[in-house]
């Protein structure tokens, strides 16, 4: 995901926070991982190199795999998404 689409979604949340509490923390808990995949990689290096940097990548990528976890299921009719066209405008 771009960082403008990051905002996009976050913008979303924040203006639909009160109907939808519990994706509105979610989304922050995604931004708080992808924070912490590029902020931890040089403290992964240096205390757990093999599995740290790993972890960081992967922490990195986690928005972007929900917002595909999250559209699959919404293809598949389990669970409705509302915010899935802003993250797709840019």
């Amino acid at each position: 995901m771009t960082l403008q689409q990051l905002a996009t979604v976050k913008r979303w949340h924040q203006t639909h926070h009160r109907e939808r509490s519990v994706e509105y923390q979610l989304w922050d808990a995604m931004l708080t991982c992808w924070v912490l995949g590029w902020m931890g990689v040089p403290a992964a290096v240096l205390l757990a190199p093999e599995y740290g940097v790993m972890s960081c990548v992967l922490l990195y990528f986690a928005p972007s795999l929900y917002v595909r976890l999250r559209a699959r299921l919404h293809r598949q009719g389990r669970l409705r998404c509302d915010w899935l066209s802003s993250a797709s405008r840019h």
